[in-house]
């Protein structure tokens, strides 16, 4: 019986420890009410299908996490297109993905054809994304891309 007050109370701090966190980071404002977001602006959805503005980094390969945009840093964010200059980090995945090398090549980001979001009706998403490289890019990449963004 000594031992249930003791218990009660390492459980309590415990709660109240994991509570501190959470309330600070429920009360900090959405990435999208930060910079210079407007309600019309159409939003660039994830891979875990959140609405992003702005973000700072971007996964472009959802299944294996082979490319991905880093240091991301937007010149603008309009109702019609977004542009940013940043790092595209790919795995050269020789001789295989697993054991492969990512290398780092800079990028401008260009987004645009903003649709109607099918997750959020009241929304418009970037619905596709163009990467220029500049000094260098991935072996058989040409010196721009263009990927289709999911709906």
């Amino acid at each position: 019986m000594g031992t249930h007050p003791t218990r009660t109370a390492v459980t309590l701090c415990a709660a109240a420890a994991l509570a501190i966190p959470l309330g600070t980071a429920s009360a900090a404002p959405s990435a999208e009410l930060t910079g210079h977001h407007h309600a019309w602006d159409p939003v660039l959805v994830d891979c875990f299908w959140s609405p992003e503005v702005r973000p700072g980094a971007f996964l472009l390969a959802c299944g294996d996490g082979n490319s991905h945009l880093v240091s991301l840093n937007w010149s603008r964010w309009g109702s019609e297109s977004a542009m940013a200059r940043g790092v595209n980090v790919v795995n050269d995945c020789k001789p295989y993905c697993a054991v492969g090398t990512f290398r780092s090549y800079a990028v401008t980001v260009w987004l645009d054809q903003p649709r109607t979001w099918e997750k959020d009706p009241d929304r418009e998403q970037f619905t596709r994304m163009s990467l220029t490289y500049h000094d260098g890019r991935p072996e058989g990449y040409p010196r721009t891309v263009t990927y289709p963004l999911w709906s």
